[in-house]
């Protein structure tokens, strides 16, 4: 009676399929495991990975290595995903134009529009002149208010203030007059003297309206059309914001740099298309659809996207031991995003959402890889290792044991990387399609448009639904239900927005609004995976048209998503599709699909 692993390495996860079979017939399912897949998918670094999920499986049944007749691998499409972030115009604010940092407390309510005076100037200033005040480190809040009310007094009309320390809330109580105050400006010494400047300041819980207008600060500074072209991307990094400062000075204010948007260039069997990345993700996509299916992709030399290739090819060469040239990009799944940019100049670290194109990169390698992690098993373990078959092909056999499936039917396998398609007819004949962009690319975009730096954080907020922590007893879900608690909430969640993850509370440390990261998420899952999921099938549709598909199982570690299912799940609904998980041998949910298919292929193997 052999006993059979099939072992499925995806780009986030290996999982085994354990088996035992009995002449010619499939006897039973022993167990299954599932570890992170150590290395990039399809290259030797798999090879650890899978012996300790060989080595939990049999832990599991109670059997050991010398118990296994075969091990069957899938075959490893790697999938690399990146940002080219060819869109990107650079702002750089010349002699520190612009304080937008958004303080938590800001202090007063309004507009106010005068020069620049530093605290020290403030008694010498004449009256009826209009200035903003500027508070350096070292005054407290009673001198600096005591200063601004002598001042008013004396008929000097101060419009705001500009401080260094948390004291703008401090100082406006202590004020005869109300002004807009915004404080927490560290290099406030860099804030130029005798310039016209504006201080803005919204009630709590809206944004400022004037500063953040290319023709308010037009009317405000008195500029010209042109000019005014120029002040766009002030603007443009201030909206949102709940306070604001914009200072003018004497030349240039602004000067925008745009980085060069380069080519790539889509060879497929259909011919070769070049097309602008500026264009954006939309004339990427139609560029690559037109040409496929797709032999190779090559950047304009000396852009971005052309440098985002070639790093993808060099570390496939390195990993797989292959020469650079013959590297072949099978596809690309391209994605309009983006990114926080610093603006150069500012003084407070503001940033401004810019865009920016976000590549998934599919890079075909010959089968010698894949023979090179059968090699390096065989000689580890000691057991026969064979190299079974395709992912898709693999997973619709995985798919067809979820209990109420039949030929015909077409499966999605939605993993880390890669997007596979495949149908079944009612002959089985078996046609397949392998794209990249998955559950890796939906965490980059995350991580890029929520400016968070932190992989293992956005691959959180996608995987789990949030909450804002309320009191010390409630939360609000995002669905906007309330849940109340017995014990009092750990006091670092305070008012803070959460990540309900597996029963216990992440606080996400930024001050996006809970509303704003759902919809980053979102959006993000639906470019990917909805995007994928239709072109996908649209490839192994018999007639190409995806309305010739009646029954769609969804499978792999993307399906599991508490929303991506649903997702997919309504968009193929307008096409009349029945779609839904899969419940792989009626035990495993989406999961195991290509691990299971793998041990059921060993039974043609031997017929």
């Amino acid at each position: 009676m052999p006993i059979i692993a099939g072992v499925d390495i995806g780009n986030s996860t290996t999982e085994v399929c354990l088996a035992r079979l009995e002449q010619g017939q499939l006897q039973e399912y022993l167990t299954s495991s599932i570890i992170k897949t150590t290395g990039i998918k399809g290259t030797l670094a798999n090879v650890p990975g899978i012996v300790i999920a060989l080595q939990e499986a049999l832990k599991n049944s109670g059997l050991n290595l010398t118990h296994l007749d075969e091990i069957r691998l899938n075959e490893a499409t790697p999938v690399i995903g990146d940002l080219a972030m060819e869109t990107i115009t650079e702002t750089i604010i010349t002699e520190s134009t612009m304080i937008g940092h958004n303080p938590s407390t800001p202090g007063g309510i309004g507009l106010g529009v005068g020069m620049t005076v530093t605290f020290n100037q403030l008694a010498g200033t004449a009256a009826g002149e209009k200035v903003i005040c500027l508070i350096p480190k070292g005054i407290d809040f009673e001198e600096a208010a005591q200063g601004i009310n002598a001042a008013m007094a004396r008929g000097v009309i101060v419009q705001g203030a500009v401080a260094r320390q948390d004291d703008a809330v401090l100082i406006v109580n202590r004020l005869q007059h109300k002004l807009p105050v915004v404080d927490e400006v560290t290099l406030i010494e860099k804030v130029p003297v005798g310039m016209l400047a504006a201080v803005e300041v919204a009630e709590a819980g809206q944004t400022i309206k004037t500063l953040s207008n290319p023709y308010g600060l037009a009317t405000v500074f008195n500029l010209t059309a042109e000019e005014t072209k120029m002040v766009v991307p002030i603007a443009r990094a201030l909206i949102g914001n709940r306070s604001a400062v914009v200072v003018r000075t004497p030349e240039g204010d602004v000067k925008a740099r745009s980085i060069p948007a380069g080519f790539i260039t889509v060879v497929g069997q259909k011919g070769k298309v070049d097309v602008d990345v500026e264009a954006g993700a939309a004339a990427i996509m139609e560029a690559v659809e037109r040409v496929q299916p797709v032999i190779d992709v090559q950047g304009e030399a000396g852009t971005n996207v052309n440098g985002m290739l070639e790093r993808v090819r060099q570390v496939m060469a390195e990993l797989t031991a292959q020469p650079v040239t013959e590297m072949r990009i099978q596809d690309v799944l391209a994605v309009d995003t983006f990114v926080p940019q610093k603006v150069q100049g500012g003084l407070a670290g503001e940033f401004a959402l810019e865009s920016a194109v976000a590549l998934a990169a599919m890079v075909k390698t010959s089968r010698l890889p894949m023979q090179q992690i059968a090699n390096k098993l065989n000689d580890e373990l000691g057991v026969r290792v064979v190299i079974a078959g395709v992912e898709a092909n693999m997973a619709i056999r995985g798919a067809l044991t979820t209990p109420g499936t039949d030929k015909p039917l077409a499966i999605l396998d939605m993993g880390g990387g890669s997007t596979d398609a495949a149908i079944i007819t009612r002959d089985g004949q078996v046609h397949s399609i392998h794209l990249g962009g998955a559950g890796d690319m939906t965490t980059m975009l995350i991580n890029s448009e929520l400016g968070l730096n932190d992989f293992d954080l956005a691959e959180d907020i996608k995987k789990y639904p949030l909450a804002k922590v309320e009191s010390l007893y409630h939360v609000r879900l995002e669905d906007g239900t309330v849940k109340f608690y017995d014990n009092h909430l750990p006091p670092h969640v305070f008012a803070r927005v959460v990540i309900l993850k597996e029963g216990d509370m992440v606080p996400i440390p930024f001050d996006h609004a809970l509303d704003r990261i759902r919809h980053v998420r979102r959006e993000a899952k639906k470019r990917v995976f909805v995007t994928n999921s239709l072109r996908s099938l649209a490839r192994v549709a018999p007639t190409g048209n995806i309305r010739h598909i009646e029954f769609v199982v969804l499978v792999g570690g993307s399906a599991m998503d508490f929303e991506v299912a649903d997702m997919v799940t309504d968009a193929l609904a307008e096409y009349g599709i029945v779609c839904g998980r899969g419940n792989i041998r009626g035990s495993q949910g989406p999961r195991n699909a290509v691990a299971t298919g793998l041990v059921l292929s060993y039974l043609d193997s031997e017929a």
